[in-house]
């Protein structure tokens, strides 16, 4: 063993689903993404084997790509994931729809294995509620982008066994990242650190405060930010970080009301990188 389980699904083949599968990939693991539909599959899967081919040519692994694209696989058929041991859900942040999903593989999984999920800010409390075994599910928050990312934020629902907390550390390391514990609230720690950090840099800016660039310049060289809080917006999705703001809105009052600037931004279609204009303008 490497640290890892030996077969690892994970629900979801968008961005962060492809780098969940690409970080236990590396580190050892057979990996199932699970998506919609065979077309969806498929995408993940040619996905996944860039974020092969992109690893092979930094050196971050020394595996041949003949070796890594044999274990793994993706499907639209959870009964594919039988054989996990771990599955992580890593579809939108939609609480029915995780929910759903988490129910969909309960049923098929052995009773060996684990079940986590990616949301970043949502009750894993509350998810596990549908579960027929709550305890065997905890929060694996992965952060964007995965591969260059080092932390993941482990969340202890309350009915989480103890046992998979000390698993969920162990495999956390590794995958290369550093785990950070915490007990389930909303928002989690960094969610809610970080989102009330960018919802000012938003606010500053519709207050006329200072440009996009300088507001996010202030945060990298002032006090040393990997990237600035609205360019990291647009790296999420304003989309995103609007649907978690409303969510810490409901939960913990109006100090994570979204600003109307988000709002509109979010309705006329200027959600970040992925629509390819934001608060900046993204030419990838």
């Amino acid at each position: 063993m490497t640290g890892v389980p030996e077969a690892v699904g994970v629900i979801g083949g968008g961005r962060m689903g492809v780098g969940i599968a690409h970080a236990f990939l590396l580190a050892g693991a057979s990996v199932t993404v699970l998506e919609r539909d065979s077309d969806a599959a498929a995408h993940a899967l040619e996905s996944l084997g860039t974020a092969i081919d992109t690893s092979i040519a930094r050196g971050t692994t020394t595996e041949p790509r003949e070796v890594l694209i044999d274990r793994a696989t993706s499907t639209d058929s959870a009964e594919s994931l039988a054989s996990a041991l771990l599955v992580v859900e890593a579809v939108p942040e939609d609480l029915a729809l995780k929910s759903r999903m988490l129910e969909r593989v309960e049923r098929v999984v052995s009773p060996d294995a684990w079940l986590a999920s990616n949301t970043s800010s949502l009750s894993i409390s509350l998810l596990a509620e549908s579960l027929e075994r709550p305890e065997r599910l905890c929060g694996l928050h992965f952060f964007n982008p995965v591969p260059s990312s080092t932390l993941v934020e482990i969340v202890r629902g309350a009915r989480t066994a103890p046992e998979l907390i000390t698993l969920a550390q162990r495999w956390t390391t590794a995958i290369g990242k550093t785990p950070v514990t915490v007990n389930d609230s909303p928002g989690f720690a960094s969610s809610r650190l970080g989102v009330v950090i960018g919802l000012e840099a938003i606010r500053m800016l519709e207050e006329g405060v200072a440009s996009a660039a300088d507001i996010d310049a202030a945060m990298v060289l002032g006090y040393r930010f990997p990237v600035g809080p609205l360019r990291l917006t647009d790296m999420v999705g304003l989309d995103v970080r609007l649907g978690i703001a409303e969510h810490l809105h409901g939960t913990l009052g109006d100090r994570f009301a979204p600003p109307q600037l988000l709002r509109a931004m979010v309705a006329d279609g200027r959600l970040g990188r992925k629509s390819g204009e934001g608060f900046f303008v993204w030419n990838d």
